[in-house]
């Protein structure tokens, strides 16, 4: 291993350039292709099939829909809507998206989904793509602050990365080496990278493309570091230039949108906020630890809202990145591999349906009443 990071040159070769051409590519190879189409397991018993937080990436929505077709071959009713970060998309009548916004009340960034009824929106939504437009432009920057972690570099991230992850010196020089290439590409090629490859996977999925010369101990070391100073940068990342969450809840409101909050338990102080949204996310894959006591917070606030008000509706995310299904095997992060479209299995689980029950609450019924909120 010495003697290959050693001959380790700086320098771009083919190989660097092939790498490069490949994870920034939104073509699929017929392996991929097969693995989005080959779900792990099938739901044969699941008759209703909800999914508002889901993120396609570049994944072609008919093979997002034969997968979920092969998944629930029973269905017997769906509402399927697809929440791009900062980005509308749309699958069948429904458009979405998941956006990062800014709560200056507590001043923190959250997120919010906004979901459509696709002919509801017609050719009135310049706006609200105008305003996606500048967070995703917003957000890429964001990577161009990460890569110059490495390639300035700014040596305080780098030191407190390494005491954090206990790192050798030959990770942290082989992390920067590999930054740098990716910066070099990215100025060659800047005409010709997707929007959707500004993000900071990019460097996560060239830095996974070297595993086969590198290894995997090496390379997961490596990957620790460098996933270590994403956090760095995500601290010092400033806010105001984000919208705020009011404005995005305003435009989607005039647009006859509706709003859910996803994961609120990573930003607690929104469920104080009386945001004019339409519920709340109590459970998604990575955020599940106070579900039950989410649950009995919406309830609480059913309870005592005024009989003219909308309820407030309780929705769970799968929060499923279609993209990592289409990675190879060993490079997949298994916990975001195992998250599907419309599975949530927190809707089964006994002792979370004592909750809804009390607060009757179904997933045939919120679908029900979610697709009539969007329909107006």
């Amino acid at each position: 291993m010495v003697e290959k990071l050693r001959g380790y040159s700086e320098d771009i070769t083919k190989k660097d350039h092939a790498i490069f051409s490949k994870i920034v590519s939104d073509k699929l190879d017929k392996w991929q292709i097969n693995q989005v189409l080959t779900p792990s397991e099938i739901y044969p018993r699941q008759q209703y099939v909800i999914a508002t937080h889901w993120h396609p990436e570049f994944v072609p929505m008919e093979l997002n829909q034969q997968r979920i077709e092969t998944m629930f071959p029973n269905r017997k009713d769906e509402l399927i809507i697809p929440t791009q970060h900062n980005e509308l998309m749309s699958y069948g009548p429904y458009t979405g998206a998941e956006v990062d916004c800014y709560a200056s009340g507590f001043d923190e960034k959250v997120q919010l989904l906004i979901h459509f009824e696709t002919e509801r929106l017609q050719d009135n939504d310049t706006m609200l793509r105008s305003m996606l437009a500048h967070t995703r432009k917003y957000r890429s920057s964001q990577l161009f602050d990460f890569i110059h972690s490495f390639t300035k570099p700014i040596d305080e991230r780098l030191h407190a990365a390494a005491k954090k992850t206990g790192v050798e010196p030959s990770a942290v020089k082989f992390a920067c080496i590999v930054v740098g290439k990716i910066e070099q590409l990215l100025n060659e090629h800047w005409d010709s990278v997707p929007e959707f490859s500004m993000r900071n996977k990019l460097i996560r999925n060239y830095i996974d493309a070297l595993r086969p010369e590198f290894g995997h101990r090496f390379i997961d070391r490596v990957q620790t570091f460098v996933q270590e100073v994403k956090k760095i940068v995500k601290l010092s990342f400033p806010l105001e230039y984000f919208y705020r969450a009011s404005e995005i809840i305003e435009e989607t409101r005039h647009l006859g949108g509706s709003i859910i909050i996803p994961h609120p338990e990573q930003f607690w102080p929104i469920l104080l906020g009386r945001y004019d949204v339409d519920g709340y996310e109590v459970w998604n894959p990575q955020s599940n630890r106070y579900t039950e006591f989410l649950i009995d917070v919406v309830n609480e606030h059913n309870k005592y809202r005024k009989s003219s008000s909308k309820q407030l509706l309780i929705l769970m995310g799968d929060d499923c990145h279609q993209g990592e299904k289409t990675r190879r095997k060993d490079e997949q992060d298994p916990e975001k591999t195992g998250r599907e479209i419309g599975l949530q299995p927190a809707w089964d689980d006994l002792n979370i349906q004592k909750k809804l029950i009390r607060g009757g609450v179904t997933r045939q019924g919120i679908i029900e009443e979610y697709r009539n909120r969007l329909s107006g």
